[in-house]
């Protein structure tokens, strides 16, 4: 039959047919998914590139490339003849990227790192934070560490990339305790403090500060922080996957601070400090011709190198707890007792209210508006000048001289004397500007107007007058250099002259006579003869005994020397040592002013050894 292959053919006809229609379709449908695909694609690469392109091109950038800041060494400090007071040491420090872990991956990485360190890991992580985790910048967790720390670290580096123990300068004072007060120490900015370091020195580029930088943080470190400081440097290099350094890209020289000179001379700040002893209080050396600080103790004390590394919080309240040791005395205010009848004797004369010969009675005591003010011996002198007055330090002699003159006059000469207004002296942030009271003052503070009590008191020293130790040296130096009154200072400048540290009180020549006198005569035969000798040049001196009930009195003395032509003067204070200023504080500042004359004596004569 014909009809079969006809059959075939059109039953073939239709299966081709409806295979073809298949494929196309097939096409059709890859075609659609292709371009759903590539638009996709395209979108997502639009998306990167175009509207993210920026913020990932910097996150390629920051796995690859990283910052590793270089910070300066610290500039040295150095004492008047070159001697070193502070320097830097190498050693071991560890370093984190903040980048390397995700957010949510720290806490669990650190947990071992922080057992080694012994550090909370909360402290870790909100330093992390402060920082910012996406930061390409590394940041100090650890300084000074320990052979065993380094050990321990370097075992477990395989099990937290991101951690880099690396050598850096750490501070270190060689002379340990001896003038920590005034050369301060270092330490690691805090996160509370960085954004004042930051704004401080917003207009420095090399100045700028980074959390963890150490900066000081006292005394001298702190006052000279821009000269120390140096430039920052550093590189910028590629790294691996692993963190390795592929190639160095560009790098930026580090420059170490300035060195600084201080007005110090370390071996009489050793013969100071080992003259206070153990003694709570403070003792202050300065030439009272330019007001430059030789030497400056305070009791108790501290070891600035204990900041070579972060200290914790316990630490910290453990070494406070201890009579406050980081509080420079020599700073501090307190009442500065008989000391302070050079300026009532200046008050009382330059006033008009006394010629400079006067001779007065004196007196067990002395009463005003109904009060009893009696002499420290409750028997009185007999008839004194100024000076017999000074040499025995007759109280009721300078009651009468209160009386006549009235509080104005003293008020204005105290403050002219420099008291109630800080110093000058570099390191005026650790500073008290004393008190000097007045009737606006009084009112205020304690609600009752201003008697003559208050003049009586403030004549000898007492009531509410307060000063440093620092103030009275400079108070000193006022009659050892004929009439001005010096700023004291630190930074040792030999281009400067004496002259840019002294302002002339317009003191009268038989006023400043009366003084020295006086106060020579406060040595040969008054309160301070017990240190009497003639084993150094001849020297003039004052003692002072306050009281401060319910505790024992403080004593103070001061002295300056040789009487010609005066070169140093000396303040001894001991803060509730009990006893009196001539035969306890007395003796103190008959050392020191023994061992600069031994030093002078020796340097003059070429000896190289050191003077103890």
């Amino acid at each position: 039959m014909t009809l079969a292959p006809s059959s075939r053919n059109q039953s073939s006809s239709r299966g081709s047919k409806r295979t073809v229609g298949q494929s196309f379709q097939s096409i059709v449908i890859m075609s659609a998914i292709t371009l759903v695909l590539a638009g996709g694609i395209g979108a997502r690469l639009v998306q990167l590139q175009l509207i993210q392109g920026k913020r990932n091109r910097q996150l390629a950038e920051e796995n690859r490339i990283r910052l590793v800041p270089a910070q300066p060494i610290r500039g040295n400090i150095f004492d008047r003849h070159g001697e070193i007071l502070a320097s830097s040491k190498l050693s071991h420090s560890l370093f984190l990227w903040p980048a390397e872990h995700e957010p949510e991956e720290w806490p669990k990485k650190l947990e071992p790192l922080c057992k080694i360190l012994d550090k909370p890991c909360d402290l870790v992580l909100a330093r992390l934070e402060k920082a910012g985790y996406n930061s390409p910048l590394p940041i100090r967790l650890a300084r000074n560490l320990n052979p065993r720390q380094v050990t321990a670290i370097e075992e477990y580096r395989q099990e937290l990339k991101g951690m880099e123990v690396d050598i850096e300068a750490i501070r270190y004072y060689p002379n340990g305790e001896v003038a920590a007060h005034v050369l301060g120490y270092t330490g690691e900015i805090d996160d509370e403090s960085l954004d004042d370091y930051v704004d401080r020195y917003s207009d420095e580029a090399n100045k700028r500060y980074r959390l963890g930088d150490v900066v000081g943080l006292m005394g001298a470190e702190a006052a000279f922080e821009s000269q120390l400081r140096g430039e920052w440097g550093g590189k910028q290099v590629e790294v691996d996957s692993r963190g390795q350094v592929l190639e160095i890209l560009g790098e930026r020289q580090t420059y170490a601070g300035e060195d600084v000179t201080l007005t110090l001379d370390l071996e009489l700040q050793k013969a100071a400090e080992a003259a206070l002893g153990d003694t709570q209080g403070a003792i202050v050396a300065i030439d009272p011709r330019d007001g430059a600080v030789l030497a400056m103790v305070s009791r108790p004390t501290f070891d600035p190198n204990i900041f070579s590394k972060a200290i914790d919080d316990d630490t910290w309240k453990d070494i406070q707890g201890k009579d406050h040791p980081f509080v420079n005395r020599a700073l501090q205010g307190f009442p500065p007792a008989s000391t302070f009848k050079i300026v009532t004797t200046t008050a009382a004369i330059e006033s008009g209210a006394f010629p400079h010969t006067t001779v007065l009675p004196t007196f067990p005591n002395i009463v005003a508006g109904g009060i009893t003010f009696w002499d420290w011996n409750n028997a009185g002198f007999g008839p004194l000048s100024f000076a017999g007055a000074m040499a025995w330090s007759s109280d009721t002699f300078f009651y009468q001289t209160a009386q006549k003159m009235g509080a104005e006059p003293l008020i204005d000469w105290t403050r002219r004397y420099g008291f109630g207004s800080k110093t000058g002296i570099e390191i005026a942030t650790e500073e008290a500007a004393g008190l000097v009271p007045d009737n606006t003052w009084k009112v205020e503070n304690i609600g009752y107007e201003w008697f003559q009590g208050d003049t009586i008191n403030m004549s000898i020293g007492q009531g509410f007058l307060q000063a440093s130790p620092l103030q009275v040296a400079v108070m000193f130096a006022v009659p050892a250099n004929g009439g001005d009154l010096v700023t004291p200072h630190l930074f040792h400048d030999e281009s400067q002259t004496p002259s840019t540290w002294r302002e002339p009180l317009g003191i009268s020549p038989e006023t400043i006579d009366v003084l020295n006198q006086g106060l020579r005569e406060v040595i040969t035969y008054g309160t301070g003869a017990g240190i009497n000798t003639s084993s150094i040049p001849p020297f003039v001196g004052k003692s002072g005994t306050a009281e401060a009930p319910p505790y024992e009195s403080h004593t103070w003395f001061g002295a300056y020397g040789p009487m010609d032509d005066p070169e140093v003067a000396i303040v001894a204070f001991g803060e509730h040592s009990g006893q009196g200023g001539g035969s306890f504080t007395g003796p103190k500042v008959l050392k020191v002013l023994q061992a600069y004359f031994a030093q002078k004596q020796a340097r003059e004569s070429g000896s190289t050894a050191a003077v103890r």
